[in-house]
């Protein structure tokens, strides 16, 4: 079967998330990417400020995130869940790790979806920080994941379903 490289590095870094939208996804490694940082600007069809990644070169920044390798037939639903062409689009890296070297594909936000003004919702920040704790990413860089401003979910449906996404988390 064909694969293809995906880095996480926001909602889907925890792998029960990433395996409910690609069943056949599997962690390749954790990977530190200095020059970058992680931000919630990316303005959501819901209104709200989802994950994205920015160079910031030549400053002392690291952003963390995983490394997976699924299916490349089940790419389509992925880049459907994460709204392809509707905020994101997609960007190859080149990672070297442990000496040899992958070309993950990463959701890179749209400039017209770009808003610093925006905050996430309170399950959409739990759910990264769930990924960052399960990878066991560096205290630091989840506390200041958690100090990000956050605001509920005023649809019941969605706040249910990301909530009982997170318990299931917390018991797995």
């Amino acid at each position: 079967m064909p694969t293809v490289f995906y880095l996480a590095y926001g909602s889907n870094l925890h792998p029960l998330r990433l395996t409910a939208r690609v069943p056949s996804a599997r962690i390749v490694s954790v990977v530190e990417m200095p020059g970058y940082l992680l931000a919630f600007h990316k303005r959501s069809v819901d209104g709200s400020g989802k994950c994205l990644i920015y160079s910031e070169q030549g400053q002392h920044h690291k952003m963390h995130g995983v490394l997976y390798e699924f299916d490349v037939r089940e790419k389509d639903a992925l880049d459907k869940a994460e709204g392809k062409g509707n905020g994101y689009c997609e960007q190859l890296l080149q990672l070297q790790l442990d000496g040899k070297t992958y070309l993950p594909y990463v959701y890179v936000a749209q400039s017209t979806h770009i808003d610093p003004a925006l905050v996430p919702y309170d399950w959409y920040k739990e759910l990264v920080i769930a990924g960052a704790r399960y990878h066991g990413f560096p205290a630091d860089y989840i506390a200041s994941i958690a100090a990000i401003p956050s605001k509920p979910d005023l649809n019941a449906k969605r706040r249910r379903e990301n909530e009982d996404l997170l318990l299931q988390i917390g018991q797995a």
